[in-house]
């Protein structure tokens, strides 16, 4: 009688472990999960649904506007240089940044219709890549 009470206690105890783990990985995949668009598909969602989406795009030629800490400008799709979004980030600029520089933008839309980015990055240049380097 024993026994079988000591092991109704270690099959209790593994399930709440296993479900607190099971939990613990659902809650960390739901909250980090990030949409990531082109600027086309991102156009083509509703503002309210693109709370939090990483963007990539090229930074168009025309409406760079830099303030302090920060940077306005244009993000044009790859594939349809029509398909734009304006996006607005507050933080250090890479050094890359400039008109058509492949980038990727993370945040989500605000009120006035800008994509509010909390992360911007830049791609490599091309004399990184391995083709055009000298041998």
């Amino acid at each position: 009688m024993a026994r079988e009470k000591n092991t109704l206690v270690y099959v209790v105890a593994l399930l709440l472990f296993l479900s607190g783990v099971g939990y613990l990985a659902y809650s960390a995949f739901t909250e980090n999960s990030v949409y990531f668009l082109n600027v086309a598909e991102a156009k083509a969602v509703s503002p309210d649904k693109l709370t939090s989406a990483r963007l990539f795009g090229s930074v168009a030629e025309r409406g760079i506007e830099k303030h302090g800490m920060g940077v306005t400008f244009y993000l044009q799709d790859k594939d349809n240089a029509v398909q734009v979004i304006v996006v607005s980030y507050t933080g250090a600029v890479p050094d890359t940044f400039k008109p058509g520089a492949e980038v990727i933008v993370e945040g989500g839309m605000g009120a006035e219709g800008r994509f509010m980015a909390r992360l911007l990055m830049t791609k490599c240049p091309s004399k990184y890549q391995k083709e055009n380097r000298k041998t």
